[in-house]
């Protein structure tokens, strides 16, 4: 019999889903059978590309960007303190190409991503899940929103 397959490093990227923490508890548990480390990450879009999303669509309030950048520092701590041991992590860029950029230097054996777009999210936004799975350098958990029903 081949012995377990045991990951180092498993990496969840997480947003504020239900779809996300599904992915992230599959993350967790993964973790907990074969020890070694977990990186809760989270990539926030950069200054620019949201500056030009809000004077695209009518103006508005420009995002105050430090203070964005902290909120989600302080909530993506909140989400890696509920798991033992997890290291959150904070990226900043284009979504998916910053994901794969990162866990190839990270070295992850694994990366835990929930697929939950529907159609119309996927074709106006792309698929974080798409892209990460397709450009890995590791193999990659896709986790359904069903995944944690009852």
């Amino acid at each position: 019999m081949p012995a377990p397959i045991r990951y180092d490093h498993i990496a969840c990227f997480i947003d504020d889903s239900d779809a996300a923490r599904t992915g992230l508890a599959h993350a967790a548990a993964l973790r907990a059978l074969g020890g070694g480390r977990l990186s809760v990450v989270h990539v926030v879009a950069p200054p620019g590309y949201l500056i030009s999303l809000a004077t695209s669509y009518g103006g508005g309030t420009l995002p105050d960007t430090d203070l964005e950048r902290e909120a989600a520092e302080m909530w993506l701590a909140e989400q890696a303190r509920e798991i033992e041991g997890a290291e959150p992590v904070l990226l900043e860029g284009h979504p998916a190409s910053a994901a794969i950029d990162w866990a190839r230097e990270a070295g992850c054996d694994l990366i835990v991503v929930a697929a939950h777009r529907g159609l119309v999210e996927r074709s106006l936004l792309g698929s974080f899940a798409g892209h990460v799975a397709h450009n890995a350098p590791c193999p990659v958990l896709l986790v359904p929103p069903s995944a944690g029903a009852s």
